[in-house]
């Protein structure tokens, strides 16, 4: 099981990562923008994800993804149970994944063994 520590460490060792308090939360931005944050229970995060991609996702694994329902249903994202995440490296790939989604085209692009 990862641990929102786990998520703090990973999320600030990619390039030009940034914490910072919103809602309370605890967020994780690249060019000012948010790619993941923790809820205020430690025990899951959202993620950026498209809209289109995020049924499919729910319907494989249905206890790690989920979405809140009046809250993320017109934005790209979900939320991630970390119990159900499987190791660190499982978790590494869901942070990359929704940095690439955010960071500034010019930022990934420097960083090709992150895409």
């Amino acid at each position: 099981m990862v641990t929102a520590e786990d998520v703090r460490t990973i999320a600030l060792s990619l390039p030009e990562t940034s914490e910072k308090l919103a809602w309370g939360m605890p967020t994780f931005r690249v060019g000012g923008k948010i790619f993941a944050s923790l809820a205020d229970d430690d025990a899951s995060m959202g993620v950026k994800c498209p809209q289109q991609d995020r049924a499919g996702l729910i319907a494989s694994e249905p206890r790690k993804f989920f979405i809140r329902t009046g809250h993320d249903d017109r934005y790209a994202w979900l939320r991630v149970r970390l119990t159900a995440v499987e190791d660190t490296a499982e978790l590494r790939v869901i942070l990359e994944d929704s940095w690439r989604q955010t960071a500034p085209r010019t930022l990934t692009e420097a960083h090709p063994d992150l895409t």
